[in-house]
């Protein structure tokens, strides 16, 4: 038998069935072997520790549900900010919004009161900028309408902050509670 020859019949033989008879050996083909290509691996199942799979995501990400409770509250904010724009009609532009978790924290005594938003005017090439905290606005509302309403309360007064105008011509139902 030719030496190129050699490796291969060993590894027919290694890869050959067994005889059916032989003891501790079934008839039924494994399901890697079933899928297998001739050449080729059979690809490797992935299973975790306990043999039940990987998991997938709970909910397809078209479902509302599986949207986080962070990308809700900027949805908000970004619907609070649309609102004021209709009435202004025209974009916001040179007005830049974020969404923050928490203020920093304060640095005087007097500070007793957590922000709910905060503007900062442009300055050395940056724009201006509002900024609305998640946490605290959250916090203080008890149900998911005074949420809405309290951010885009938080919204138009921040806003109003950065024209220079009053909260009530963005906003005719603006009252300050």
């Amino acid at each position: 038998m030719p030496e190129d020859q050699a490796p291969r019949a060993a590894h027919e033989r290694a890869d050959a069935a067994p005889a059916a008879g032989a003891p501790g050996v079934s008839a039924v083909p494994s399901p890697a072997a079933a899928t297998a290509t001739p050449g080729r691996r059979p690809a490797r199942r992935r299973r975790d520790r306990r043999g039940r799979g990987l998991r997938g995501p709970l909910l397809p990400a078209a479902l509302p549900a599986s949207r986080t409770r962070s990308e809700r509250f900027d949805d908000l904010v970004l619907d609070a900010v649309e609102d004021v724009e209709q009435v202004l009609d025209a974009p916001l532009q040179e007005i830049e919004f974020a969404v923050e978790d928490v203020p920093p924290a304060p640095t005087g005594a007097d500070d007793d009161a957590v922000p709910l938003g905060r503007f900062s005017a442009a300055d050395r090439g940056r724009p201006a900028r509002v900024v609305v905290y998640r946490r605290p606005v959250e916090t203080r509302a008890s149900e998911a309408g005074d949420l809405e309403d309290l951010v885009h309360h938080v919204v138009v007064e921040q806003i109003a902050h950065a024209l220079g105008t009053e909260p009530e011509r963005l906003d005719p139902h603006y009252r300050d509670d």
